[in-house]
């Protein structure tokens, strides 16, 4: 029996194992996503194609599978474009199924060049070739995308999906990614390193959220402090020598301990000017060590002192069967340590100044009153903009597959797309979108979707009526700021329109509506229409554009 290679291309994702599909359908993608429904893929319908990478980037982020998005030929994947983008600089495994013109239709409104295209923004161009070759170039575009950590753009022409195919091609085996593991030499090395250390600290970032206990037991044999990059929070959650997020987001106790280490070991993550805050997190003394599978990145952004290539997990399983026999050592894991930082390195336990007024609520007051009304069971999925550090320092989650930070691209307008696949990912916990008044309506569209999809999202909009980044950034008496401030809008009101439920919080005593729906059936979404007083600037954004 034969069947369309489009049917093909469908039933080998579905074997392959992706998770969940994401896409708005046209002409060009209708019968391969129904092939993938067909095969058993469950498929969102998203409102925006870019709304649908973004879902389909935090589905896999947040899962741990690979999921699809499917676009129309042309626009339908310049639409998506954004999302794709953030995703590849994120090294999410995923699958972009994209139709394509036919070879021959050069004169086509549709007709781009969309190898070159994905190409551009870091992703990998993969093709399926004809109805002989599509299980294979199917199988190829899955493999790269699991083996390497890559965005796969896998074009499907549209003479080729009309194309018969035999139905009956076996996969192949997919072996599973090989741990990469430090050579003896470079181990060595590290080994000294340790034993001299008196003040370790231990930052995790997304290459290492997989290797949260192996770091975590290393750490406490070795008396390190334990920090993660943003996109890693949640990760050493329930370790009380947890600095939290080292960076920008970083409390000023934290940041102290961490400035104050003799050691600085980067797990998987970069040390860039975001997580080091320019380098003022490193101490002049400090020895700097990276671990990373990609050689290319030990180094990239600072300099260091030892660079290791290999896998985060099997790098700290290697360094404890070779500490096997020696005593845990106490480092920076003192008593004193411990108390200060459960008294100190919280965000909520740091005073501040109230700036909540008639009308407006201050967002630490407002993010701070949140962490305790929403459930601890949750997961976090934060927009970029002037507010991101608020959600970001104080709404905690339970690990690291409780917190979504689309911000490798730093575009604004992904929170609440990626909230929606954060959700699908992980259906038993509340989830939570983090958004400014201009991220949630450059990507309101989607509210559609979460209406639809039936979600017991909490939408939370720290509504400042501007572009509050620019606002607070161009200061100079001559820049002219109107047109990044804009009339005050009900959002709340809005939010109804869709069939949502929408309050809008100016005090404290506002916040009982949340309250009211947490306890209630949650059997629609909640928008918070939160009119957040002016921060004169966020801490984490005064630091962030002292790099520009």
């Amino acid at each position: 029996m034969n069947n369309s290679v489009a049917d093909v291309v469908g039933r080998t994702l579905a074997e392959l194992g992706v998770g969940y599909a994401f896409g708005v359908v046209g002409s060009g993608n209708f019968t391969v996503t129904n092939a993938l429904r067909r095969h058993g893929v469950q498929f969102a319908a998203a409102r925006h194609e870019g709304g649908a990478a973004t879902m389909a980037d935090a589905y896999s982020r947040m899962s741990g599978t690979v999921a699809v998005v499917t676009t129309h030929q042309g626009c339908g994947l310049t639409n998506a474009l954004t999302g794709i983008t953030e995703a590849a600089k994120s090294r999410t495994p995923l699958i972009v199924l994209t139709a394509d013109t036919a070879g021959a239709a050069v004169q086509s409104n549709f007709k781009i060049d969309q190898d070159a295209l994905a190409r551009s923004v870091g992703a990998v161009a993969e093709r399926v070739h004809s109805a002989e070759s599509a299980v294979a170039d199917t199988v190829r575009a899955y493999r790269t995308a699991v083996s390497e950590r890559r965005t796969v753009v896998l074009n499907l022409p549209l003479d080729v999906q009309d194309q018969s195919a035999a139905a009956s091609a076996t996969l192949p085996k997919i072996p599973a990614p090989q741990n990469i593991r430090p050579d003896s030499d470079t181990l060595e090395q590290f080994l000294t390193l340790l034993a001299a250390a008196q003040r370790p600290v231990f930052v995790a970032g997304r290459g290492a959220r997989d290797a949260g206990p192996e770091i975590s037991e290393l750490a406490r044999r070795t008396g390190a402090l334990v920090a993660t990059s943003a996109v890693a929070n949640g990760l050493f959650e329930s370790d009380p020598f947890s600095l939290g997020i080292s960076g920008g987001f970083s409390s000023p106790h934290s940041a102290k301990l961490i400035a104050g280490a003799d050691l600085v070991v980067g797990w998987g993550c970069a040390l860039n000017m975001w997580t080091m805050r320019q380098g003022t997190l490193i101490g002049a003394d400090a020895v700097v060590v990276q671990i990373d599978v990609d050689v290319s990145a030990l180094g990239a952004h600072r300099p260091i002192d030892l660079g290791i290539i290999g896998d985060s997990a099997a790098t700290a399983t290697d360094v404890l069967e070779a500490l096997d026999k020696v005593p845990t050592r106490i480092g920076y894991r003192t008593e004193s340590v411990s108390d200060s930082i459960a008294s100190q390195s919280k965000w909520r336990t740091v005073p501040f100044d109230d700036l909540s007024t008639e009308t407006t609520i201050d967002p630490r007051a407002l993010s701070i009153q949140l962490d305790t009304i929403l459930p601890a069971e949750r997961t976090v999925s934060v927009d970029s903009g002037n507010f991101m550090g608020y959600p970001s320092a104080y709404l905690t989650v339970p690990d690291h597959f409780g917190f979504c930070f689309t911000q490798a691209f730093q575009s604004i307008g992904l929170g609440l797309a990626s909230a929606i696949g954060t959700a699908l990912a992980q259906p038993d916990r509340l989830p939570v979108a983090a958004l400014g008044d201009g991220g949630f309506l450059m990507g309101i569209s989607e509210l559609e979707t979460v209406v639809r999809l039936k979600l017991p999202l909490v939408i939370v909009i720290y509504n400042d009526s501007a572009y509050g980044a620019e606002v607070h950034h161009f200061t100079a008496p001559e820049m002219d700021r109107s047109i990044v401030t804009f009339p005050e809008t009900d959002l709340a009101a809005i939010a109804r329109g869709y069939g949502a439920e929408g309050v809008t919080v100016r005090t404290s005593e506002d916040l009982d509506a949340v309250r009211n729906w947490v306890d209630g059936s949650r059997d629609r979404p909640l928008v918070i229409d939160a009119k957040v007083s002016s921060d004169g600037g966020s801490w984490w954004l005064a630091e962030a554009f002292k790099g520009h």
